[in-house]
């Protein structure tokens, strides 16, 4: 089955194009300081761990979990091996952090070990890995009830190297209790020859699933699969669908499964075109003053009775039989579909010809909220583009000083107007198949967090939109319209862009405000716009003015890096090696 290419679709009613700026406000934020009984089990990168990828996994961790089930319940994994759970009833009267589960914490059995990472998979059962390679699977009981019983853990075993757990879901089949689990390992390629490029790493994820195999009553917990995809970057986002129907993976290089339960994954001729990078588009276009021409990758042996072709003024569908739609979505134009048309071109590729309706303007892309990466400039092009452009290419720095807009210096950019790469994409798999079945190209929307706001649905990606930060919400139920935009933070991507020292990211579950966490000390809060006590004009507009959108700053006193960030609609959560700080953002 071949992916078929989606785009965001933004929802509109949720931008304010008349946002202008937060307003640093200097009311003070409560902060209450619980201080540990041991230190945090940080666990520090080595000298073999020197990729980016590894920083991005492991140095820049969170070492904080929160408890979508219970809110103001949060978990860390101290020095001691202790799980701990800390619970917030009443912030002046703040008690200490409860042990739930120690595990023997022989980190020696493994030079290459990392941190510890928990993930909570239902309200009931957690996933646990040591750092070492041992994977854990606990019955926790209702956590909102019995905070402080300790977990039980029903599932022990060694699963090969060390990994974290990013992803865990719990669901039943047919009867049978299974839990998802999705690991994440850097890997050492096998003995590189000396044409090899890269780090000489690559980024394995193991998606398993570990299920009830007792007959009579008693549990029995056992691997019942194990599936293992490899890319070449460190996903921003990777998480089960319920019911383990599916993976979704945001990454900046495309991830393929290469491995079932240890037996290699062969891939024909058309399923590998499926999967390629997303630096090499499905499809390629050209533009004319009169038309476009797209020129579309099509497995091999393909024939005319296989193509489906729809086209309308304002839209597009090209597929095969059988299968979803290779480059489908609204025109950037209109296109007069009578002198439109298509041909097969060396059984391999489809060529299209669209006719624009109006001559004359140049499209900044084939479909509304693509982008320009499979974009050939035609010949006439360069001249029109240098004819527009004669003003920025003159031998004098600004030879028309005088003039609107003066050419551009690259001096002058700021870190918020660089971008991602460009190859960044979300791409959805079938848990059956492992076939990719949806691919949206992420293209200079740059990923900021990822955060758990409901635990009946996926957790949710936030990626910046121009100036803005755009949350959206995966609807594996809905392959129509797989991913919704649900919130928007006002100018945060700008923001977050000019903080240099920026660590963490997070929102909280009703979006009321966006937090940004420093490596060391400094918190800072952007508050959505909310209705102001008294009259305010705009003096530059002469305008009433009836919202404002506050900015606060926290300087938390510690002196000890940040490694966890958790926010909850009342609450922020910070932790350090030896504090953790819980500030009141909302009554």
């Amino acid at each position: 089955m071949a992916a078929s290419n989606y785009s965001l679709k933004i929802n509109r009613n949720i931008l304010d194009p008349s946002f202008e700026s937060y307003r640093l406000s200097l009311d003070p934020i409560p902060t209450y300081n619980v201080e540990l009984d041991a230190a945090v089990a940080e666990v520090k990168l080595k000298d073999s761990q020197y990729t980016l990828d590894h920083v991005r996994a492991f140095g820049m961790y969170n070492y904080l979990h929160i408890d979508p089930w219970y809110e103001d319940s949060v978990y860390f994994v101290d020095c001691k091996g202790r799980v701990l759970n800390f619970t917030v009833t009443l912030d002046t009267a703040l008690g200490k952090p409860r042990e739930v589960f120690r595990m023997p914490f022989d980190t020696s059995r493994c030079e290459e070990h990392v941190c510890a990472s928990l993930s909570l998979t239902s309200a009931t059962w957690a996933a646990l890995s040591d750092g070492a390679g041992r994977l854990y699977l606990f019955r926790t009981s209702m956590r909102r009830e019995n905070s402080s019983l300790k977990w039980e853990a029903l599932f022990s075993e060694e699963m090969g190297e060390p990994f974290t757990i990013l992803h865990s879901i719990s669901h039943v089949q047919a009867g049978v209790h299974s839990m998802e689990v999705l690991l994440l390992r850097i890997q050492k390629e096998p003995l590189p020859d000396s044409e090899s490029k890269g780090s000489g790493y690559y980024v394995s994820l193991e998606w398993i699933t570990v299920s009830d195999t007792a007959k009579q009553g008693q549990e029995k917990y056992e691997v019942r699969k194990r599936r293992e995809l490899r890319g070449k970057s460190v996903p921003h986002y990777a998480a089960v669908e319920p019911q383990g129907k599916g993976l979704m993976v945001a990454s900046d290089k495309p991830f393929v499964f290469t491995h079932v339960d240890e037996t290699l994954v062969e891939q024909s001729a058309a399923e590998a075109m499926e999967v390629e990078s997303a630096a090499d588009p499905i499809y390629f276009w050209q533009q004319t003053m009169e038309d476009i021409t797209v020129s579309v990758r099509m497995p091999e042996g393909i024939t005319k009775d296989d193509v489906l072709f729809k086209l309308s003024i304002h839209s597009v569908s090209l597929g095969v039989r059988g299968f979803t739609p290779l480059l489908e979505g609204q025109l950037h134009a209109p296109v007069d579909p009578e002198a439109s048309a298509w041909i097969i071109k060396d059984d391999k590729s489809l060529e299209v010809t669209l006719q624009k309706m109006c001559e004359g303007p140049m499209w900044p892309e084939l479909l509304m909220g693509g982008d320009r990466r499979g974009e050939i400039l035609s010949e006439e092009q360069p001249d029109l583009l240098n004819e527009r452009l004669t003003y920025l290419t003159t031998e004098d720095l600004n030879a028309n000083p005088d003039k609107d807009k003066p050419p551009c210096n690259s001096q002058e950019l700021e870190d918020c107007d660089g971008f991602p790469e460009d190859s960044s994409s979300v791409t959805r798999f079938d848990g059956d198949s492992l076939k990719p079945t949806h691919v949206v190209n992420l293209g200079s929307h740059q990923f900021l967090f990822t955060v758990d706001l409901n635990p009946s649905e996926m957790p949710c990606f936030c990626l910046r939109h121009d100036v803005d930060a755009l949350l959206w919400q995966p609807r594996p139920d809905k392959p129509s319209d797989m991913w919704e935009h649900i919130a928007t933070f006002n100018a945060l991507g700008y923001v977050q862009a000019s903080k240099c020292d920026k660590k963490f990211a997070t929102c909280p579950p009703n979006f009321s405000y966006a937090a940004l966490g420093e490596c060391l000390r400094r918190v800072f809060i952007y508050r959505q716009p909310s209705p102001v006590d008294t009259v305010l004009f705009n003096r530059k507009q002469g305008r009433q003015v009836g919202q404002v959108a506050k900015q606060q700053v926290a300087s938390l006193d510690s002196n000890d890096l940040v490694l966890g960030f958790r926010a909850t609609n009342e609450r922020l959560f910070v932790l350090t090696l030896n504090n953790l700080f819980v500030l009141k953002i909302n009554n």
